[in-house]
């Protein structure tokens, strides 16, 4: 997926616990392709469901945004199939004995899409402005750990304590509070990308709204985004120092949020890519150009505790959770490969490091994802006296997506069958939808979070009472020691660590801090000939750098 100090600190000593990948069988190496197979236009026309909120790296907080900053940006590193560290902007890596302190070389090669070199300074600048509270930045979380940053981030510290500082041009060492595992991993991630600190006063407001106001350093640059818009290209950069191994010299990108209009247009091969929902799945699951996506994310129903008193009620939450049957919701509403969860965290997330055992399944109590409509009628009829009501109203705010219309649509139904609850329904653009949520616009809503990496942290971290995420502020003071537990004290503990994380998920569903709506996957039909490209589970998914069309 702000304005505060997250009170996450990814400080993981499990090397077992990476992010999670799906290289899927089309999937090369950009430096594998035998060129006497390209295909003499080498173009791809892909499809979003839904706009693009930000191309700005302090910014974004989206999967549609990380995607395609991925494509147009580079950072320390690339991250290829199965989430292997891939050479970005640095040429070279040295890191100390005690894993604190990491000085990268940079290539002299790197320049921005206007000329300009992408030098150490653009990543000090950058990063600096991320963890500025003034900027306002919801990812500035995942920099907790780098000397500073969470003190910077509470204006604690000024901005330039933060600990990254450049040696010249092409010289950038990064001093670290603790020993960060994946914090390799970390640096392919678009909020670690460096910013050319003279576009962005020269644009000042404007810098990144549009793709006219922005540079780029990666393998594509961005066309034709107006921010509003529902069309837009990346286009071959010309000035990205790996440019022989990027083969497509375009990506026409396009909303298509009506699933039956993205079928009809692949069919028609006026686009090379849809995402298909409902009983389409089923109907094309042994086509060749299938692909079934899989993702570290969660589909959850969030409740507005700081502006609606009854929410605070445990017995209004577990009643609303009690009601929904999220087996129908998966196999015959959406019906399109996902599946109900057994709590906030994926299943296949992370494993017992000592048995082995699915995190999902260990932490799970059944409290949070049961059905049980005769329990729920009694909790709901149990609520409304405590309240002092005889029914309650309430609007349910969701993207206007086709799955998550009919997400919510199911969920009125479900959710009426509480006598004296009446569920209002209100479908609004996804950009929209992530802006009111983050100002906490909202009574109920339907929101989406997808893992950062492979770790049940990046998830159980999202509902500590300080997290810039946590929309709701469902707060728990037993579940906020945990989370600190295991970020500080149990951090180079595996055992420990991961007990807390436990006990700390069970709390979360113990109490319905949230309800589980369903672990979400992406079914898709990709033209055979597109090969090339990277798909990731966890963090970005998409990597284009290397993809292609055959022959």
């Amino acid at each position: 997926m702000k304005l505060k100090k997250s009170s996450v600190t990814f400080l993981v000593a499990l090397p077992l616990l990476l992010l999670a990948a799906c290289g899927n069988s089309n999937s090369s190496s950009s430096n594998g392709v035998n060129k006497g197979n390209l295909a003499d236009k080498q173009v791809v026309n892909w499809t979003e469901t839904s706009e693009l909120p930000s191309i700005d790296p302090s910014i974004a907080t989206d999967q549609i945004s990380f995607d395609a900053m991925n494509n147009v940006g580079e950072g320390l590193y690339r991250l290829g199939k199965d989430n292997k560290i891939l050479p970005g902007v640095a040429t070279k890596t040295k890191e100390s004995k005690d894993g604190k302190t990491y000085t990268f070389t940079l290539r002299k090669n790197a320049k921005w899409s206007n000329g300009d070199k992408v030098t150490a300074k653009d990543f000090v600048y950058s990063w600096r402005r991320i963890n500025n509270p003034k900027t306002g930045s919801q990812y500035a979380y995942l920099y907790s750990g780098i000397k500073n940053a969470d003190k910077i981030q509470a204006g604690k510290k000024p901005v330039n304590s933060l600990g990254i500082k450049a040696d010249g041009d092409y010289k950038l060492t990064v001093t670290l509070e603790k020993a960060i595992p994946y914090f390799k991993l970390l640096m392919g991630f678009p909020s670690f990308f460096p910013q050319d600190q003279k576009v962005v006063e020269k644009y000042g407001d404007k810098y990144a709204t549009q793709s006219k106001y922005q540079v780029y350093n990666g393998p594509f640059t961005l066309q034709g985004w107006t921010g509003t818009n529902n069309k837009w290209t990346l286009v071959k950069n010309k000035s990205y120092w790996d440019k022989k191994h990027v083969y497509l010299s375009k990506i026409n990108d396009q909303v298509v949020k009506d699933s039956q209009t993205g079928l009809n247009l692949f069919q028609g091969k006026q686009v090379d890519q849809t995402v298909l929902t409902g009983t389409q799945v089923a109907n094309m699951k042994s086509n060749k150009a299938f692909f079934l996506g899989r993702e570290a994310r969660n589909s959850y129903l969030e409740y507005n505790y700081k502006n609606i008193k009854a929410f605070r009620n445990v017995d209004v939450r577990k009643a609303m959770s009690l009601a929904i049957n999220r087996k129908q919701l998966v196999n015959n509403v959406l019906a399109d490969g996902s599946t109900a969860p057994k709590g906030f965290v994926t299943d296949g997330l992370a494993k017992n490091p000592k048995t082995g055992e699915d995190f999902a399944k260990e932490a799970s109590t059944g409290n949070g994802t049961n059905y049980d409509l005769t329990q729920a009628k009694k909790l709901w009829a149990k609520a409304l006296k405590e309240e002092g009501k005889k029914s309650m109203t309430y609007t349910l705010m969701a993207d206007d997506t086709e799955s998550s219309k009919k997400t919510a649509e199911f969920l009125q139904t479900e959710l009426e069958k509480l006598p004296g609850l009446k569920i209002n329904v209100q479908t609004i653009p996804y950009k929209t939808r992530l802006a009111r949520s983050a100002k906490g616009q909202f009574q109920l809503v339907i929101t989406n979070w997808g893992a950062d990496f492979s770790d049940p942290i990046s998830d159980l971290g999202l509902f500590t009472s300080t997290n810039s995420f946590n929309n709701g502020k469902w707060s728990n003071k037993e579940y906020d020691k945990l989370i600190d537990k295991a970020n500080n004290a149990d951090a180079n503990n595996t055992q420990k660590r991961w007990e807390d994380m436990v006990k700390a998920k069970k709390i979360l569903m113990n109490d319905q801090g949230n309800a589980p709506l369903y672990n979400g996957v992406v079914p898709q039909l990709i033209n055979t000939k597109v090969k090339g490209y990277v798909y990731n589970t966890a963090g970005v998914p998409w990597n284009w750098k290397g993809m292609y069309v055959s022959k």
